[in-house]
């Protein structure tokens, strides 16, 4: 009998969670194979790595000792397939995600053609949700990972920063503050905004950056919180207000002379879109291969 890496990944996870279901669940097993696989470890080594009770189980001094091994191996695999996935063109499965509003409806579906291109028989799944949704449905296996706006504290998942972003004051093309190039952050503030709802990514980003230069976001004069940034820009067009958004996500407006972007002095609105995906998963090689890709390309082209 051969050790191999999958009952190493089994065995760490089990050390993990503390208990043969939770790593059941963890890992999307049932816990009679979880079980056999430890035992398979066991046998193999010649040793116990577990001390079993009715209520809990604890590691052996065995066990101690294998887990660096283990989690070396664990993250050897995982480096080894971001490696290896810039020579996958070929690669053929599904790519499963969910994205985050802002990415998934103006972000993603620009870096998704190039992506095609290169990887044509990888076919795409995506749910745009919010990240709490996202999250849940991670937690439960129902996706492999995703893509959002806020970083996300839960001790079952990792969090990378993968694509960064910048917000933008739109203003409409006939607006006064069209005129210029360049405002103040005081010139701003007097006039009417429309803005995406309290607790969403783009305002939290804004309301942060703007409490860096000493500034009140509540002294804003905001006539209209909107749920969705499609909403917003149709507020904007219609001349109910000005707003900060991401300009990616106004590409279409700016290209037909609706909107224009205002630079704003002594303040950026800078954000970072975020790769989630719970940290006892190993992603399936469709998954590393879109991530390394978000990593290592200029996305500014398609962008």
């Amino acid at each position: 009998m051969a050790m191999n890496f999958h009952q190493l990944h089994i065995f760490y996870t089990v050390a993990e969670k503390g208990s043969f279901s939770a790593a059941a669940a963890a890992l999307h097993m049932t816990q009679p194979a979880v079980t056999m696989q430890v035992q398979s470890l066991e046998e193999y080594f010649g040793t116990k790595l577990f001390h079993r009770s009715t209520k809990r189980i604890e590691l052996s001094e065995a066990g101690r000792t294998l887990i660096p091994y283990a989690l070396n191996s664990i993250n050897l695999m995982k480096d080894t397939e971001v490696a290896m996935s810039k020579f996958t063109h070929m690669l053929q499965g599904r790519l499963q995600l969910g994205a985050s509003l802002t990415v998934g409806e103006y972000i993603l579906p620009r870096l998704l053609g190039p992506f095609g291109k290169e990887y044509p028989n990888i076919s795409v799944q995506m749910k745009v949700m919010n990240t709490a949704q996202i999250l849940e449905e991670i937690l439960r296996h129902q996706l492999n990972f995703g893509l959002v706006e806020a970083p996300v504290q839960h001790p079952d998942v990792k969090i990378e920063a993968v694509l960064n972003d910048e917000l933008k004051l739109i203003v409409p093309s006939d607006h006064p503050l069209a005129a210029f190039e360049k405002v103040s952050v005081p010139q701003m503030m007097e006039h009417s905004f429309v803005l995406r709802e309290q607790g969403s990514g783009t305002r939290q980003v804004m309301e942060e950056a703007l409490q860096q230069q000493g500034m009140n976001p509540g002294d804003m004069k905001i006539v209209m919180e909107l749920g969705s940034t499609g909403a917003v820009k149709s507020a904007v067009e219609a001349g109910l207000g000005i707003t900060i958004l991401s300009q990616s996500s106004v590409k279409h407006e700016l290209a037909l002379g609706l909107f224009k972007v205002i630079e704003v002095e002594d303040v950026r609105f800078m954000r970072k879109f975020y790769s989630i995906y719970l940290s006892s998963t190993i992603l399936p090689i469709s998954a590393v291969t879109f991530l390394t890709f978000l990593r290592e390309r200029d996305l500014g082209q398609w962008l």
